[in-house]
């Protein structure tokens, strides 16, 4: 996945980027866009569980707030509001929801993708932003699964420069920094170019997602691989200016991050999770931000990660 002071795309701010781009201009920022998702859920409707509230470590009983790190450039998953401030998404209602279950405020934290693993414990009780489950990942910390999602990429419309997933050697391919599109998937595709004796993928690496949309509707790179949530909701909010390339692929867990030596607190995040599934509040956030085909049966604490 994926921050800070970036938002949603919208769709007459994109469209007036792909002029701009014409001129030469392919940094503007895009404007943000709120989305009606995050009015339909109020976390004062779900009911705090005490017997869950009692299985919390001492360190967090008596805090009041959970803070929660999370990089808000993601939409739909976690993004910024009209206002530039405000996250939303179905991972921060989710982030809400467990706080309400127990008895809690949740703060959500923008923050940088690659720095809210590093922060748990210290900085953050949660990370939540869309992180793939991986082996490398879960050495470092302890992960609850919450949703599926697949890897897939989007070109401009009508695909103009011939791209093709089987020949992208010499490409300018734009990822966000410290995902597995990045890492190992496209670093893996460019060291096969090169062994090849062909010219390696320019990996166009950017913190923020909505700079890499925002570099492919302009034109300056001729690809892009997101999680598939991000890149259908990029199609969406950029009306015609975009197509998926070749069909979704690496089909992976993404999990709730929780410091590593907080074992405690991350059995209870399972709980509360699978109380949310049961209860239905789960799938109707999912459903308000129509992305209920990426959701699981039953949250799972640390498992079997994907390679």
């Amino acid at each position: 996945m994926r921050n800070p002071t970036k938002m949603g795309l919208q769709i007459a701010a994109v469209l007036a980027v792909s002029a701009m781009a014409l001129t030469g201009c392919n940094n503007a920022e895009v404007t943000p866009n709120s989305s009606s998702g995050s009015a339909t859920f109020d976390p004062s409707t779900v009911a705090k569980d005490d017997a869950l509230i009692a299985m919390l470590p001492a360190a967090l009983k008596d805090k009041a707030t959970l803070d929660v790190g999370s990089d808000t450039s993601y939409e739909p998953a976690e993004f910024l509001a009209a206002d530039g401030q405000t996250p939303i998404g179905y991972d921060v209602d989710l982030a809400k929801a467990i706080g309400a279950v127990l008895g809690k405020k949740v703060d959500v934290h923008t923050s940088e993708f690659s720095t809210i693993l590093p922060s748990l414990g210290s900085k953050y009780d949660l990370g939540i932003s869309s992180f793939t489950i991986t082996p490398e990942r879960s050495k470092a910390v302890n992960f609850v699964s919450y949703f599926n999602a697949g890897v897939l990429w989007a070109v401009q419309k009508g695909n103009p420069k011939g791209i093709s997933l089987d020949d992208l050697c010499g490409k300018k391919v734009g990822v966000q920094t410290g995902t597995v599109e990045e890492d190992p998937d496209v670093s893996d595709r460019s060291k096969a170019c090169v062994a090849a004796g062909k010219p390696a993928i320019e990996i166009i690496s950017l913190k923020n997602q909505t700079d890499v949309t925002t570099r492919l509707v302009s034109g300056s790179i001729d690809a892009m691989s997101a999680d598939s949530p991000i890149i259908k909701n990029a199609l969406q909010k950029t009306g015609d200016s975009l197509e998926t390339l070749g069909d979704l692929y690496d089909a992976a867990q993404q999990g709730i991050a929780i410091a590593k030596d907080d074992t405690v607190f991350a059995g209870v995040v399972e709980k509360v999770l699978n109380k949310l599934m049961a209860d239905g509040v789960y799938t109707q956030i999912l459903k308000d931000w129509n992305n209920d085909e990426g959701a699981i049966a039953k949250a799972v604490l640390n498992p079997t990660a994907s390679n």
